[in-house]
């Protein structure tokens, strides 16, 4: 089968497209035909080096966490799936024609949503849910900043938090106060702008995407007794302001999963494709994704 092996830590020249065997479904796991993949910021943190503290890898390794694809083939005790259906999940080496995952990983994709779409959904949808229910925990009517309110991962972290009956406030920059506001939150506020952070109100939590100067400017609007989730480990600022801190790490959850995909394919849930790339592309998917784009970019094989 083909896919995208990378060698070694540094740029996308570590990453070279070829073939590789194809994997076997060991007991408890099903091998599955990969329909659609995305690229996600972890990818290229774990490339690059940046990651290689909190995780380990032997090289050559294959990257990627999303999939949606078909079933072909179960391994011993599998139950739950047939060769044939549809499913998807937060996975491991999915840059690649088919994978190996186990059973309880996975759920199937719902009905009249298209798997080239489906693909785009798991780590971004479950991250961002995460940071909110197993995170910030919102009672309803707290008010709950979400920085990074247009990235996916906040976009879904705004949804959320919404459904949860959270005061919403947006976080994003100066010029994407326009297209914030139809994110469904409450209210839209520019972080780089010091007029918009003054006239924040006090705070109950923030959901943080971007940590940052962004956040160490945020941190006094937190009412003493606030929280802080994020995603990208805890911050020296919030530590020394005695702020409880609750880092989030994405986990497999496919039951969550399911009921996210089936928002998604209704359009309550928003998540933009940028692109729509071919795996053999996926240097050229990387570079235009660590650039910045409005939306994930889909990886097709």
């Amino acid at each position: 089968m083909k896919a995208v092996l990378m060698k070694g830590y540094g740029g996308v020249d570590q990453l070279e497209y070829g073939d590789v065997p194809t994997p076997e479904p060991k007991a408890g796991e099903v091998l599955v035909r990969v329909i659609a993949t995305s690229v996600n910021p972890v990818d290229y943190k774990i490339r690059s080096g940046a990651m290689k503290e909190r995780m380990h890898l032997d090289f050559p390794v294959v990257p990627g966490r999303d999939v949606a694809g078909e079933v072909t083939a179960v391994g011993a005790g599998v139950t739950k799936f047939r060769p044939g259906d549809r499913v998807m999940g937060l996975v491991n080496h999915s840059y690649a024609e088919y994978l190996t995952a186990s059973a309880d990983v996975l759920t199937r994709i719902p009905e009249r949503l298209d798997p080239r779409d489906a693909g785009v959904i798991p780590l971004v949808a479950l991250t961002g849910a995460q940071l909110i229910e197993n995170g910030v925990k919102p009672v309803s009517g707290e008010v709950v900043l979400v920085t990074g309110a247009l990235g996916s991962v906040g976009r879904t972290a705004v949804y959320v938090a919404t459904q949860h009956g959270a005061k919403v406030i947006g976080g994003v920059r100066s010029s994407q106060k326009a297209e914030a506001e139809s994110l469904g939150a409450d209210s839209v506020v520019a972080l780089d702008d010091d007029k918009d952070l003054a006239g924040l109100p006090e705070l109950d939590a923030i959901a943080d995407t971007v940590n940052g100067d962004t956040l160490a400017k945020l941190i006094p609007k937190l009412k003493q007794s606030g929280r802080l989730a994020t995603v990208l480990g805890k911050p020296d600022v919030a530590e020394k302001a005695g702020i409880d801190v609750r880092p989030v790490w994405s986990q497999p959850d496919p039951e969550r999963l399911y009921r996210l995909a089936e928002d998604f394919r209704d359009g309550k849930l928003k998540i933009p494709i940028a692109k729509r790339m071919h795996l053999s592309d996926a240097r050229e998917a990387q570079q235009t994704a660590e650039k910045g784009v409005n939306g994930k970019i889909a990886l097709l094989p």
